[in-house]
């Protein structure tokens, strides 16, 4: 018997899209549609969040919240983040497909997991509809994961446990310590945390790093040290058990903790 009987992926930055970019122009341009200008580095800060969540989590921001009181002439209420949503969502369909390219080691990491005989979850912050343009994308590259939750399924997402617990279900598998939830950011690690389940964070490909693997490579040794420093440190205050820097490197790690 194995130690681990799942690995639970987060989606953009931890399986597809190195840097975590599709959602980043469309934030931007979402809020540019309301005379709101924001920077990828405000649309970066509550990554891994819900996108209703999200989008609420940037208009408490006190920079944004200072523009949005001046534009409007009051505090953004609910009835705003919806308006917003309803226009981020389908932007962020039409694009995400252009960022679902695998991160390298990906494929290979789920055939090694499964040859262990582990089953291969997955949860995002993505709605189901931007979901449905990447899953036979990432299909074809040989990626498809034994079930997926997405942010609009149940009735709160991360950094709550339900979709955990709802990836629980859905693979049969427990107790929570036999589950390993795969991350590149703090709510996704929380909510793994949450559940119970061993935490790894992504510390390289994710959002907290925000760059192409080109432009990972050009760096040099300290630089990277210096990313994987400022990502680690958030990861772990937000639980991570253990850091990677890709999840290329997931299957060596579980080797080493499952003492084989």
């Amino acid at each position: 018997m194995t130690r681990f009987k799942a690995a639970i992926f987060d989606w953009a930055g931890t399986m597809i899209d190195f840097g975590s970019f599709a959602p980043m122009g469309v934030f931007v341009e979402a809020f540019a549609q309301f005379g709101i200008e924001v920077t990828v580095e405000d649309a970066r800060k509550p990554m891994g969040l819900p996108k209703w969540d999200h989008i609420n989590a940037m208009l408490q921001a006190p920079n944004i919240a200072a523009k949005w009181s001046v534009k409007t002439g009051k505090p953004a209420s609910r009835a705003d983040v919806d308006r917003i949503y309803e226009v981020f969502v389908p932007m962020n369909e039409r694009v995400v497909a252009d960022y679902a390219t695998l991160v390298p080691g990906a494929a290979e990491t789920v055939r090694l997991l499964r040859e262990r005989g582990m089953k291969i979850g997955s949860t995002t912050g993505y709605t189901r509809s931007i979901m449905e343009r990447i899953l036979p994308l990432a299909a074809e590259q040989g990626f498809a994961p034994d079930n997926l939750v997405c942010a609009d399924d149940l009735s709160e997402g991360r950094p709550g446990p339900l979709g955990m617990y709802q990836c629980f279900i859905d693979l049969a598998v427990y107790p929570p310590e036999t589950v390993i939830k795969v991350d590149d950011t703090a709510p996704g690690i929380a909510e793994g945390r949450a559940a119970g389940c061993v935490t790894v964070g992504v510390t390289l490909s994710g959002n907290e790093a925000g760059l192409t693997p080109d432009q990972l490579a050009g760096l040099s040794e300290d630089e990277k040290d210096a990313i994987r420093a400022r990502a680690g440190k958030l990861l772990t205050e937000a639980g991570a058990d253990h850091l990677i820097d890709t999840v290329a490197d997931l299957p060596a790690l579980v080797e080493t903790l499952e003492g084989v």
